[in-house]
């Protein structure tokens, strides 16, 4: 079986007080939805459990390639 490997550009909200989920925007990038804080890391840990969950895949597969401090990131999905 061959991995194929996708590149997404993802913004992210922190601090959303009512959900948490993943929006396709018409651009093909997502924008995801946390309630997660943006302090130790602990957005980009929810980021990542969330986009697992998108894709169906370990959350071992989700990397964050650029912008780990940004709100505008780089994923590589390993699906």
């Amino acid at each position: 079986m061959h991995n194929k490997v996708m590149q997404i550009t993802v913004k992210i909200k922190p601090n959303s007080k009512h959900r948490e989920e993943v929006v396709e925007q018409s651009d093909g990038s997502l924008m995801v939805y946390t309630k997660a804080a943006a302090i130790e890391g602990r957005a980009n840990d929810a980021l990542v459990r969330l986009l697992a969950e998108y894709y169906s895949v370990p959350k071992s597969r989700v990397t964050i390639v650029r912008g780990a401090t940004s709100r505008q990131k780089i994923v590589q999905i390993d699906v």
